[in-house]
């Protein structure tokens, strides 16, 4: 454990994506840390317990545990412990949580939860329970409700992930209260963008990526700048239908990016995949995706 979390204020939980929720979960913890002078940590696991449980649907990450920090970090919170979720992990009874680890390694100064918060073998462990025993060691207990949306729906990480399985990233970026990125590797392609005039940046995702398939305009960080570009996702229908990539063709931008790991931001949704005809019908469209593009990240 970090020993910068002893005796902090700590937000629990997944906080995959760092949604609306999960900052409400974190500004009640900065609050509480900063009536009692104590600082704020966030826990949370490795995998997701969902994956754990389930290893043959993996979830569809929103921020892997690299990003994740980097986001907590953002919203200032930079003291993150990511607790291994492995079978003892799992076994272990909720007073052992509450005991060992809340009291016992990290001396909490208080937690916040969420009102569904749950933990222990067989999530017998509730917020009830965790409230009784950290207020009887005069310990905070801050549970945080639910933030729900302008319709009156609770913003959730499931909503944000079916968002983004639609192409809906106005909604997915509006439930984050920030737009998603992705973080990935620019790997060697088949080089066709630099004959149709697009060189992209090529990035194969994690298999549990469950994005629509298409045409987005983002933004990637480079060298610290973000920088304006219009970006494929799929599998190239026109020429191979092979596996799913990421094809970002970065404007105005010259430069060799094979090997770096980049942040992508996803700025709004143009148009789904398509086959087409052939290569002029294909750099014609390219050309109005990218006008597209362009308007849309000005």
């Amino acid at each position: 454990m970090p020993d910068r979390l002893r005796g902090a204020v700590c937000a629990i939980g997944n906080f995959d994506g760092l949604h609306l929720g999960h900052k409400a979960l974190l500004a009640a913890a900065a609050e509480a840390g900063a009536r009692l002078g104590r600082p704020v940590g966030l826990i949370t696991f490795e995998p997701h317990p969902r994956s754990f449980f389930r290893p043959d649907a993996p979830v569809f990450r929103l921020s892997p545990a690299g990003l994740r920090r980097d986001l907590a970090a953002q919203h200032g919170c930079g003291v993150v412990a990511e607790l291994p979720f492995d079978a003892a992990f799992a076994s272990q009874s909720a007073a052992r949580f509450i005991d060992d680890l809340l009291i016992g390694q990290l001396d909490v100064a208080g937690v916040a939860v969420g009102a569904d918060f749950a933990f222990g073998r067989g999530r017998e462990g509730d917020v009830a329970l965790l409230r009784r025993v950290l207020e009887a060691s005069g310990r905070v207990m801050l549970v945080v409700p639910p933030v729900v949306d302008a319709d009156g729906i609770a913003v959730s990480s499931s909503r944000i992930r079916n968002a983004l399985a639609a192409g809906d990233v106005a909604l997915a970026n509006s439930l984050l209260g920030h737009r998603w990125q992705l973080r990935g590797e620019v790997v060697h392609g088949d080089k066709r963008g630099r004959l149709l005039g697009y060189p992209t940046a090529n990035m194969v995702l994690s298999p549990d990526n469950q994005l629509r398939h298409g045409i987005y305009a983002v933004r990637l960080r480079i060298d610290g700048i973000w920088r304006p570009a219009v970006a494929s996702f799929g599998r190239r229908p026109t020429f191979d239908d092979g596996a799913p990539r990421l094809e970002s063709f970065v404007f105005d931008f010259a430069g060799d990016l094979y090997g770096q790991t980049l942040d992508v931001e996803f700025v709004g949704w143009i148009r789904p995949e398509e086959k087409f005809a052939d290569m002029a019908a294909l750099v014609a469209q390219m050309d109005r995706d990218s006008a597209e593009a362009r308007r849309i990240t000005a």
